[in-house]
């Protein structure tokens, strides 16, 4: 918004309206990259489960033209775990000897292990009622209320 020559200010309600749509946003494609993942019995997402909830979702048609095709071919779940279609690796541990980069730790995840819990089932639908019966424009439980003034 700030690097817009046009753009004089910028209300305080506005970074705080784009970081929940945001959110939401991110929520969505998650969700939905997951349910891709479990259909071909992974535990972990891919970029070829972002890929797949990209393009069976119209309401992600706007990023189809972002996502490269290789990935959206991908889908099928050829190929190992962890390799893309060209037999590389999504990542890369140090060689023997060589120490990791500061903040890394090889062996150990970086996050404690009991946030990986799957969200029950229905976790999903309460974010969609929730935001059908408007709760989120109103400022819901968060306490904010309406952040344009009106009732």
């Amino acid at each position: 918004m700030k690097a817009d020559e046009d753009v004089r200010m910028i209300s305080a309600e506005a970074p705080i309206l784009f970081a929940k749509a945001c959110e939401l946003f991110i929520l969505e494609l998650t969700i939905r990259s997951w349910l891709h993942a479990e259909e071909n019995k992974r535990r972990t997402l891919q970029k070829n489960d972002i890929a797949a909830a990209i393009t069976r979702t119209d309401i992600f048609d706007f990023l189809v033209d972002i996502v490269p095709r290789d990935e959206i071919r991908d889908e099928a779940g050829l190929g190992m775990v962890g390799s893309t279609a060209s037999g590389l690796p999504y990542y890369y541990s140090p060689m023997m000897g060589q120490p990791a980069p500061p903040g890394v730790m090889i062996g150990r995840p970086s996050v404690d292990p009991g946030l990986y819990v799957q969200p029950p089932s229905q976790a999903w639908q309460s974010v969609w009622q929730t935001a059908d019966d408007g709760s989120y424009g109103s400022g819901g439980s968060s306490g904010q209320g309406n952040l344009d003034g009106q009732s």
